[in-house]
């Protein structure tokens, strides 16, 4: 039996993939945002041990209504691809329960994930967090370069991509950057739309909780001109930005 940690499990409608989905957030994330609103993801060790099979029974429950529904199963976390092989046989029971599948990923971890679990992968909503290399550092103490180099990848190999952008005024909202993301985000070929999602404060209360500061507890969510700003920038490119 494959074992992982899992942090929660949920099911959201529209967010996380089409239709219905379950949603199973895996923990433990290479990644800290400024803006990240699960920080009681971080760690590996918050997270409550479980296997595959376990958590494939509670799937199994909600199979009927999620098909139904146009929906399936989304692997998200946290940064499921720290936990490859308990996504990739993750993603192998939802297609024995004829689910289709989601990979909610920064990227960071792409090289981890192999050929078997893409095969396996219906769609990937891809979060790049920022397009200027410094930039992106500052804001999730990583690298932006892995991720470009797997959204080539999936490009490559087909793979229906929902691009993810989180609208973080002083951060992400400059405009020549998100010219060129669109730019490069029209040319891989397989970017089904783009979520221009505005930064908020909603997870401001874990931080309080786990006795963390919320590092951009000052910063004003993006205005609705702003967030149009930068749809219409996508979509001049030729995206669908929503």
């Amino acid at each position: 039996m494959t074992t992982g940690r899992l942090h929660s499990w949920d099911l959201s409608t529209g967010v996380d993939g089409p239709g219905t989905r379950f949603v199973a957030f895996l923990s433990g994330c290479p990644l800290r945002c400024l803006y990240c609103q699960n920080p009681d993801t971080w760690h590996m060790r918050d997270g409550t041990s479980s296997t595959v099979e376990d958590l494939l029974s509670t799937v199994a429950g909600f199979a009927g209504f999620l098909r139904a529904a146009g929906g399936g199963l989304t692997a998200s976390g946290g940064e499921p691809l720290l936990q490859p092989t308990f996504t990739r046989a993750l993603f192998a029971g939802a297609r024995g329960l004829d689910l289709h599948t989601a990979l909610d990923t920064s990227g960071a971890l792409g090289v981890r994930a192999d050929d078997t679990l893409l095969d396996l992968t219906g769609l990937v909503l891809l979060d790049i967090k920022c397009w200027d290399p410094a930039g992106y550092r500052r804001l999730t103490g990583g690298e932006l370069a892995p991720t470009l180099t797997f959204a080539r990848r999936l490009a490559e190999r087909g793979t229906p991509v929902w691009l993810r952008y989180v609208l973080v005024p002083g951060h992400t909202d400059n405009p020549d950057d998100v010219q060129a993301l669109a730019g490069f985000a029209a040319d891989l070929g397989n970017i089904e739309r783009v979520d221009v999602l505005p930064f908020h404060k909603l997870g401001a209360a874990k931080y309080e909780r786990l006795g963390l500061r919320f590092p951009l507890r000052d910063t004003p969510a993006p205005g609705p001109g702003l967030v149009e700003r930068v749809r219409a920038q996508f979509r001049e490119a030729g995206l669908k930005a929503v």
